[in-house]
């Protein structure tokens, strides 16, 4: 209690404050009800004046109090302040608590046995309100209580009755009671703004914590951001000479060379393939970030997919000493098989360059109406804590010292991004220094799958008798494309800009159209064209050939409806966009077809 008694510090004691002011507007009404009430009941000849007197002094005490504690409320209570206004409420409850004991005095001894039981009920049900209305400052309460209970005493002792001395007692007793409830109530709103105090500096620490959160993830974005600028405009750098580069390589390849220049024109298109599958993967996860792979679903078989496969990465494999084993498989499955084949091709390739010793098993099995693709290896093996992070971006095991020939870290994060575009699951079981076992569910075809007619659509290499119009702003580009339309039986003419093609297709109106897309003052090759369509047809066969890698220039690219190449494009490739386009072929499902033949006929075309 002496706790209880003692005034709280500053905030704490301001709330209590606020909580009893609070509380005295709700009680005005009762007041003067119960004043005039007791008028009307209790007033006779001999105390109507004392009565009415009484009844005006409490209806105005109680409006005092109530406008004064509207006035504190709406000045506001500073920490100051706050000591000062408790002894000022003890002060006025003091007065109060005496007015309200005098209706012993004014009524008492002159009123019938059923006015003085409607007096003494009176008295305890102001002495209940008031614990309940200023329990929040218990000081006040107490002081109430105490100068209520004085009064009405002193009366009863007056009148010398045992009975009313009786009713003294109780009325200890009863104000005993309520000061045990006081002390709850003030307990507990004391409490309940102890955690509201609490609550609000969780709240604001909260606040400061979402706030660094928050700066610390714009810093993150924007940092993520700058990579992904940065790898964009390396990427698109790097492909231009690249992509020049492949060019001059298969025209050189048509020219008479020695054995020793054959040699060394082998090494040199390693090479080049070697940076182009690089800048090739990035392109991969570009296009998943931006947002624009689209799957094909189609019904196809797995199998001639495991041939390509395997007679692609099997030499990786027999270079390392390990075994690349394949089971042959009779399953058809529902998917985009341009986009599976890449998928397997990321798994299969990270299996072989984390296995020393053993092999890499591509198999599958049926489970339910799904067909689990299985790149089984004896590899390092991955830890479970790094389960997931094996499919970040740039995250590889084993090259703290970034090893060019183990990747770029990008080869899981493309095949977990092309699995959710398919909603495909791929899941992971592995132990370390055992191997591990990557899993892609594939829904299985609901009708057979026919699996001839492919190789008429890979017809032998043909000279095309078109006149083809190039548009790039790349001179090296642009001699490449010349000399290698040319060696084709293409009449080539180029253009480094929009006006100058269209001077060009105006001397000689061209039969087909390539364009990079990225051209010189912010304008692009989708422009072009369509300003070489709106001239000479909506129909003119065209294809672009863009070295962009940035999210936001690949949407623009695919939104143009031309179909698109990306550097660096090898001269199979192109040789493919070209007879797609001249023969109004889609792009992706002429590649799927051709991928799917065996790679003698492949190597014929």
């Amino acid at each position: 209690m002496h706790k209880l008694l003692r005034l709280a510090d500053g905030r704490t004691l301001v709330e209590q404050l606020r909580l009893q002011l609070g509380n005295v507007g709700s009680s005005v009404g009762p007041t003067i009800g119960v004043a005039l009430l007791l008028v009307w009941v209790l007033a006779n000849d001999s105390n109507a004046l004392a009565l009415r007197l009484w009844a005006g002094s409490v209806i105005l005490m109680k409006l005092y109090c109530a406008r004064d504690a509207r006035r504190t409320l709406a000045s506001g209570i500073s920490f100051e302040r706050a000591p000062r206004l408790v002894w000022r409420q003890i002060v006025l409850n003091a007065i109060d608590a005496a007015v309200w004991g005098a209706l012993a005095w004014v009524a008492l001894g002159g009123a019938s046995v059923a006015g003085s039981i409607l007096v003494i009920a009176v008295l305890a049900g102001v002495a209940g309100s008031s614990m309940s209305s200023l329990s929040p400052v218990l000081p006040v309460f107490v002081v109430f209580g105490a100068v209520e209970l004085a009064v009405v005493a002193a009366k009863l002792v007056l009148l010398g009755d045992p009975a009313y001395n009786a009713l003294g007692v109780a009325g200890l007793l009863y104000i005993a009671t309520l000061l045990g409830q006081a002390r709850n109530s003030a307990r507990a709103a004391r409490a309940a703004i102890d955690l509201r105090f609490e609550n609000l500096e969780l709240i604001e620490r909260l606040r400061v914590e979402t706030g660094h959160a928050q700066a610390a993830q714009l810093k993150a974005d924007q940092a993520n951001l700058a990579k992904s600028k940065f790898l964009a405009a390396a990427s698109h750098d790097l492909r231009q000479p690249i992509h020049a580069q492949g060019l001059f390589l298969e025209v050189l390849a048509r020219s008479k060379l020695s054995a020793s220049q054959y040699d060394a024109l082998a090494n040199a298109r390693s090479t080049w393939q070697a940076s182009a599958e690089m800048l090739d993967t990035l392109l991969d996860f570009s296009r998943i970030e931006a947002g624009v792979v689209e799957p094909q679903l189609q019904d196809f078989q797995l199998q001639p997919l495991l041939n390509r496969i395997e007679n692609e990465l099997a030499p990786q494999a027999d270079a390392k000493g390990i075994v690349y084993r394949s089971r042959e498989t009779h399953g058809a499955v529902r998917s985009d098989p341009a986009l599976v084949a890449l998928i397997l091709r990321n798994l299969v390739s990270n299996a072989i360059r984390y296995t020393d010793s053993g092999g890499v098993l591509v198999a599958c099995r049926a489970r339910g109406r799904e067909l689990l693709l299985e790149v089984w290896d004896t590899g390092i093996g991955i830890a479970p804590t790094q389960h997931s992070e094996i499919f970040r971006e740039f995250h590889q095991l084993g090259n703290a010292e970034r090893d060019r020939r183990k990747g770029l870290g990008l080869g899981l994060a493309i095949a977990q991004g092309l699995a959710r575009a398919l909603g495909h699951p791929l899941s992971l079981v592995s132990e370390p220094g055992r191997g591990s076992v990557f899993r892609l569910a594939l829904p299985m075809a609901q009708a057979g799958v026919a699996s001839g007619g492919l190789e008429a659509a890979a017809g032998h290499a043909r000279v095309f008798d078109v006149r083809v119009l190039v548009i790039d702003d790349d001179e090296a580009v642009r001699a490449g494309m010349q000399q290698l339309l040319t060696a084709w039986g293409c009449e080539c003419d180029v253009a480094d800009s929009i006006e100058e093609a269209q001077a060009l297709a105006r001397a000689h109106p061209p039969g087909l159209v390539i364009s990079d897309y990225r051209l010189r003052e912010l304008r692009t090759g989708a422009e072009a064209i369509a300003a070489l369509r709106a001239e000479f047809g909506a129909r003119l066969p065209a294809l672009l050939i863009t070295g962009d890698t940035a999210p936001q220039r690949l949407r623009e690219a695919r939104a143009s409806g031309v179909p698109l190449l990306h550097k660096p494009v090898s001269p199979n490739e192109l040789y493919r966009g070209l007879t797609c386009v001249l023969n109004d072929l889609e792009i992706d499902s002429a590649f799927a077809v051709l991928e799917a033949v065996p790679v003698e006929n492949r190597r014929r075309a």
